[in-house]
């Protein structure tokens, strides 16, 4: 296990983390320094407690409405996918037509031959 070193609102905290993870964990520190310095500029120094408290709220908001963007493409996706099924459908169902067109015309040519063969 590795440590790391993060700031929030100014102050130093060393955590544990998994070896390799160090710059990230200091990404999701920077992300959660930023809402809570905000904060602070906004309420005051409230405590350290209820800054993060309030921060953390912040967070989990903005992840509640990523995770809603993410169903909500995930549902177009589908619909996108069934569309393209029913198009793909269409597709092949016109292709037979248009085969079984092409099959009926060529025995009725050949038929037309035929009967042009026995007049000659």
């Amino acid at each position: 296990m590795s440590k790391v070193t993060i700031s929030l609102n100014g102050r130093p905290f060393t955590i544990g983390c998994e070896e390799g993870q160090q710059a990230y964990l200091k990404e999701l520190a920077g992300h959660l320094d930023t809402h809570v310095r905000d904060l602070a500029e906004k309420v005051g120094q409230i405590g350290e407690l209820r800054l993060l408290l309030m921060a953390s709220l912040i967070v989990a908001d903005e992840m509640r409405e990523a995770q809603g963007r993410v169903e909500a493409l995930e549902s177009d996706l589908l619909d996108a996918k069934g569309t393209i099924s029913q198009g793909e459908a269409r597709r092949r169902a016109d292709r037979a037509r248009a085969a079984e067109t092409i099959v009926k015309a060529a025995e009725r040519l050949e038929a037309l031959a035929g009967a042009d063969g026995s007049e000659a």
